[in-house]
């Protein structure tokens, strides 16, 4: 497979495809404001070291349902839920023939997908700090796409914040 074909750079470019956004009067965790002396520094601590947030990097191969733009949707829903997270935003955009990017706004940061259906190849960052739990997200990927392998590499952010 070519750069220019993983890279996406002139697929779906000029042409108009279906961006979503947050629109359902679904109902929603929403983060409220913290009194300033209930505040704590949201840093995580992993396997005993204090970082400002988890970053897990997933690629999904071999999978399946990359193209379908209420199935992705969903299943961030379903990982944001697992995580115990607090969703703020999604946005999602359908590329032209296929292909979905997108990201999910969490009080506790992000995840985000980008998705190539004609190889069954899914790239995903799952970043949360805090009490949030990103591990709990990759049963649901790997089962909401079917995938023949998921690859996972974390990354500890601010180790020395």
């Amino acid at each position: 497979m070519s750069q220019h074909a993983l890279l996406r750079s002139v697929k779906g470019l000029g042409i108009p495809g279906t961006a979503r956004k947050e629109d359902r009067k679904t109902k929603l965790k929403v983060a409220t404001p913290v009194p300033e002396d209930d505040r704590h520094d949201h840093f995580a601590t992993r396997n005993g070291v204090r970082c400002a947030g988890v970053h897990l990097i997933v690629d999904l191969h071999g999978a399946k349902r990359l193209d379908d733009i209420d199935h992705i949707e969903a299943t961030l829903r379903r990982c944001v839920e697992a995580a115990h997270a607090t969703l703020l935003h999604i946005h999602l955009h359908h590329f032209q023939p296929s292909g979905v990017s997108g990201v999910a706004v969490l009080a506790e940061s992000h995840i985000s997908i980008h998705t190539w259906p004609e190889v069954g190849y899914a790239a995903l960052d799952v970043f949360m700090c805090g009490a949030a739990d990103p591990d709990k997200c990759i049963p649901v990927l790997r089962e909401a796409f079917s995938a023949r392998h998921v690859g996972v590499n974390e990354l500890l952010r601010g180790k020395d914040a």
